[in-house]
């Protein structure tokens, strides 16, 4: 599995880093660790890093003092970077762990990043717990969270000390990108205690992909076409160890799923994305998956299917895993 995670030394993404440890991923990770200086330089001269070109400036001087100061920002991305990359091996020793401090704009580095090494994951902070602070994602996770063309985990830390089994909650409507998401919370490694909560909105004026549904009499009828929808998803989760149950709830999605999570105490929401394929559907995702990034007060891992060289749909978080 290849990961990507965006660091700039916050205390957003210093929990983010610790929020790995939740987040079930396997032992055999590449991971490459991330810090933007968002400055603008000119390239250096051939055949030279940043870094020797600001030593060189120093110790032979020239007038571009601009130049130095912002190249000495780089290289504090990169401690910063390197920093961080000892902490997540600290953390998971076997996995494979690089690093990289560079200049620009933070979300279009990682962005272009994510695409070079063919990502399956991007990892980002987030900043602002409060309800407020959380109801509007930072710019930088915003745009990695709407223009990555693979999964992306808006990672906040857990507040509680005390270790237990871990809560998920999946957003569940029956579409190929809800069960693409439950497919990643299965192919992950879990404690045996783990419990999940997938959770259906029964409101489906607000769920444009789910299937006819037949009338609801008194709840019944649709609760018990939603267990039919879920069965298979149940038993998946069941059969990787899972304590899952299927809850039904109406709603709007962006609504329920975070007032869920906060009232289990849930440490991640796992959602689909992978019906937007386009740059435009993508900006417009916010119906469901930016507005749980944003306002969740756990972490947000948001599925979304990449193509493959033939232009098939894969799972982008859940083909390496194994």
């Amino acid at each position: 599995m290849n990961i990507l995670i965006g660091y700039d030394g916050s205390e957003c993404s210093v929990a983010a880093l610790d929020d790995l440890k939740s987040a079930g991923l396997p032992p055999n990770v590449q991971a490459h660790v991330m810090s933007v200086a968002e400055v603008w330089l000119p390239p250096p001269p051939e055949g030279m890093t940043i870094s020797q070109y600001a030593i060189d400036l120093q110790t032979h001087p020239q007038p571009f003092t601009a130049w130095q100061t912002h190249a000495a920002e780089v290289s504090v991305s990169e401690m910063r970077a390197k920093e961080a990359a000892d902490r997540v091996c600290s953390m998971f020793p076997q996995w494979n762990v690089t690093s990289e401090g560079t200049y620009g704009s933070p979300a279009w580095e990682i962005l272009s990043k994510a695409h070079e090494t063919k990502a399956d994951l991007i990892v980002v902070g987030s900043h602002g717990r409060s309800a407020v602070g959380r109801f509007f994602l930072g710019s930088i996770s915003q745009k990695v969270l709407t223009e990555a063309d693979c999964s992306v985990r808006i990672a906040r830390g857990r507040v509680e000390v005390d270790p237990s089994p871990p809560r998920i909650v999946i957003g569940y409507d029956g579409s190929a990108g809800a069960n693409a998401a439950v497919d990643v919370v299965v192919s992950r490694h879990w404690p045996n205690d783990g419990e999940v909560s997938l959770i259906a909105v029964t409101d489906l004026a607000v769920s444009s992909s789910m299937e006819a549904a037949p009338p609801n009499v008194d709840g019944t009828v649709e609760r018990g076409w939603l267990m039919d929808l879920a069965a298979d998803a149940i038993t998946k989760l069941r059969k990787a160890g899972l304590s899952t149950e299927l809850i039904t709830k109406a709603g709007s999605p962006k609504n329920v799923l975070v007032d869920f999570a906060e009232t289990w105490c849930a440490d991640a929401i796992f959602v689909g994305a992978n019906r937007f394929g386009s740059r435009l559907e993508r900006f417009l995702l916010g119906s469901v998956s930016a507005a749980v990034a944003a306002r969740a007060h756990c972490s947000v891992e948001v599925v979304r299917k990449k193509a493959d060289a033939t232009g098939k749909k894969v799972d982008s978080s859940a083909n390496q895993l194994q």
